[in-house]
């Protein structure tokens, strides 16, 4: 049986199955625009923890590392409650639709940029505040330098994020209902699949996941060394 499924699986991903591959674009597409707003979203957010006064610094550090732990469940159910025809923001009817997912996977990831991103400035700003004194730079222009400074780490915060939210099921499971060729990607099917006893499609489709996965950590690893030798 198990033989069989990874054969057929093989056979989905070689013979180009249209199915297939609307998922994955589907799936690529909800997550890369979710990684876009987070990015727009939570760099200046972490930016603005790391220099921010002492006295806020760490309890927003906290509040961004908590945040990182949101429950995918939670936060699916609390947009599902907002976009419902009796919620605050139901005239949208965007309930069920690749939207409503693209908010929820930018809710989860938002904290994860913003807690990297914190963590990146706040270290190089240690190694260059005595300079930016020096200069009298506003802190737009000190943020702005430091961004430059430390692109390729922000780089790897955003393929985090976007690893995130690629393997995410839960929140796009409830916001987005899983519905054959609209909203259904590749975490989602997979459960859907198996618990079907689809195994084909759904190896198929992990075989996919975790390809890009490894991708991702492969590019994040060679973006740190290639950072590593330009600065060492």
């Amino acid at each position: 049986m198990i033989g069989q499924a990874l054969s057929d699986a093989v056979v989905l991903l070689t013979s180009g199955d249209a199915a297939l591959f609307d998922i994955i674009r589907l799936s690529l597409f909800v997550s890369g625009a979710s990684t876009l707003f987070a990015a727009l979203l939570g760099l200046p957010l972490g930016a603005w923890v790391a220099l921010s006064k002492v006295r806020l610094r760490g309890p927003l550090s906290v509040f961004l590392n908590a945040c990182m732990g949101l429950p995918p469940v939670v936060v699916g159910l609390l947009i599902y409650l907002l976009l419902s025809r009796s919620g605050p923001l139901g005239s949208l009817g965007w309930l069920f639709t690749p939207k409503a997912m693209i908010v929820a996977q930018t809710i989860l990831i938002t904290p994860i940029i913003a807690a990297l991103t914190r963590q990146v400035i706040s270290d190089a700003h240690g190694q260059y505040k005595d300079w930016f004194a020096s200069l009298q730079l506003s802190t737009l222009a000190t943020v702005k330098t430091l961004i430059i400074d430390c692109r390729f780490s922000m780089l790897t915060a955003l393929l985090a994020g976007f690893g995130r939210a690629v393997a995410e099921v839960g929140a796009v499971m409830i916001v987005g209902g899983n519905i054959n060729g609209f909203t259904r990607v590749m975490t989602t099917s997979i459960a859907l699949d198996t618990s079907k006893g689809d195994l084909a499609l759904a190896l198929a489709l992990g075989f996919i996941l975790l390809a890009i996965v490894f991708a991702l950590n492969a590019s994040a690893y060679a973006i740190n060394r290639y950072a590593e030798r330009k600065h060492g």
